[in-house]
């Protein structure tokens, strides 16, 4: 006798559900993107972005990164953190259609959007937490990812309990509330993932961290 099984949940939107146990707000959708759209907006932005190594400095050494970074947002909004500051770049269409999609899905509205190339499991991200003085205090950040699914970590930063994802092709993570305040996050290396990750993270901008608006109008 051959048997059916029913997903009774099938076709519905559910709401998200949040990773952390205490103390933020950390909310997974899972994949948002079909892997068509997926595959589609990892080739756009791969070949559209302007991507340029990041840079830090540490001990007042300027370190130059492996990993590439592009910042973009409304205004020429200036973001500081590893001691250096970029000034973002207009957005361009490929943005602004995965900005609508997540602002929809997340119900939060964001002003700027900081992208990171990953070109394998040999380049990831230290323990750290997006508390810099240049974002609204406790703002939503919804991070977006495309390519190879990577596991992503966060530690609390009293007690030491730590909780883990796996960022899946096409997902979406929005931290929002205290987690930045409590909660540290990572992308750990591997050796394991031998393809490239881009993540997206559209965050919200003060708006006094304006340079020269005038000039961004005119690109």
């Amino acid at each position: 006798m051959k048997r059916f099984f029913v997903d009774l949940f099938e076709g519905l939107d559910l709401p998200p559900h949040n990773l952390l146990p205490y103390d933020g707000v950390t909310e997974y959708y899972g994949s948002i993107f079909s892997a068509e759209e997926s595959e589609v907006y990892f080739n756009t932005l791969l070949n559209s972005i302007a991507w340029e190594q990041d840079k830090a400095v540490i001990y007042g050494k300027t370190i130059i990164t492996k990993r590439k970074v592009a910042w973009y947002g409304d205004l020429p909004f200036e973001y500081t953190y590893s001691k250096t500051t970029k000034v973002a770049l207009p957005w361009i269409e490929v943005l602004q259609d995965i900005k609508a999609k997540v602002e929809a899905k997340s119900g939060e509205t964001y002003n700027a959007c900081l992208l990171n190339l990953y070109h394998n499991g040999g380049e990831g991200m230290a323990w750290h937490s997006d508390a810099e003085k240049d974002l609204v205090r406790d703002g939503a950040i919804g991070s977006v990812s495309f390519g190879a699914e990577r596991k992503f970590y966060f530690k609390h930063k009293q007690t030491k309990d730590k909780v883990d994802v796996l960022l899946e092709q096409g997902s979406l993570l929005v931290m929002k509330g205290t987690t930045q305040t409590h909660w540290l996050h990572s992308l750990p290396t591997t050796k394991r993932i031998s393809t490239p990750r881009i993540n997206l993270t559209f965050r919200t901008i003060k708006h006094e961290n304006v340079n020269n608006p005038y000039i961004f109008y005119l690109m």
